[in-house]
């Protein structure tokens, strides 16, 4: 009987690291949207994903430090990132950011990932994307019909 109770102890306490462990890793994404409203986890990292502004790519002579405006075509986002970009990554196209939100609202990232060719867009990025254009063409439609 103890060894019975000792081995399913220790698959409990197995079990319990393990949901532990998956927790702490866990990324979650978050529209830029939701971002902006301040819709977002305070105390863990997160994802955020948008189209590159057209011209909104900001640099100063000699510094590693860029800043990009990111898009889900309803509101903007602005990302700041201390690091090399990805040989991808190009304005009007679909990215990833990890990071958290910085103290002046901007999104400051740790990782930036650009789609790898021109037929590719993250799906939570795609879907974004999707719902918030159909959300400006519905607001659209109801005012044009008044």
């Amino acid at each position: 009987m103890l060894a019975v109770g000792l081995a399913a102890a220790g698959v409990v306490l197995a079990t319990l690291l393990t949901l532990r462990a998956f927790q702490e890793n866990m990324m979650f994404y978050v529209d830029i949207s939701d971002a902006v409203a301040g819709e977002v986890p305070a105390d863990r990292n997160f994802r955020v994903g948008g189209l590159v502004v057209e011209n909104s790519l900001r640099r100063q002579p000699g510094e590693l430090e860029v800043q990009f405006d990111l898009t889900d075509l309803d509101s903007e986002l602005t990302v700041r990132y201390a690091g090399i970009l990805p040989d991808l990554f190009r304005e009007g196209q679909g990215i990833i950011a990890h990071g958290r939100m910085g103290t002046g609202g901007d999104f400051v990232a740790d990782e930036v990932l650009a789609k790898h060719d021109e037929n590719y867009m993250p799906p939570e990025v795609a879907e974004s994307l999707k719902k918030h254009a159909a959300a400006k063409e519905a607001a659209k439609a109801a005012s044009d019909s008044q």
